[in-house]
């Protein structure tokens, strides 16, 4: 069952940005750690970058460090990814997930996601070289 919806998924040329939005209207995203994931084709689900509900900065991975920023709008109940320097390997569909259960954020692990999270439907990104 979706319970988030993500948009700003599209086509972006080799290095050029874009920025992905989760938003619910079925709970207060800030009372759940969140998770951006990616899945290319063939390949596994993986964590690209996660914050804890109880605030401080968030985590990423090695792969996007440096090049993506995760933030939130508690205001707005909206999760960004914004994402520079955009890679033809960042081509993946990108969801955002709220992390059901405790150590599902951390600084040596990143954002893991199960499927009892809350997940979204998920935006395509493709990345052009």
């Amino acid at each position: 069952q979706v319970q988030l919806v993500e948009s700003g998924g599209g086509l972006v040329q080799f290095g050029g940005s874009l920025r992905l939005s989760c938003a619910t209207s079925r709970f207060t995203l800030d009372t759940y750690d969140i998770g951006w994931f990616r899945q290319a084709p063939g390949k596994e689900r993986e964590g690209v970058s996660c914050m804890r509900s109880s605030g401080g900065p968030p985590y990423s991975a090695d792969s996007v460090k440096g090049r993506f920023t995760m933030s939130r709008d508690n205001a707005k109940n909206t999760v960004y990814l914004q994402m520079n320097n955009l890679q033809p390997e960042d081509t993946a569909v990108y969801y955002c997930a709220a992390l059901v259960g405790a150590y599902r954020c951390t600084k040596s692990n990143g954002a893991r996601g199960l499927s009892h999270d809350y997940w979204g439907q998920g935006t395509q990104v493709t990345v052009s070289s």
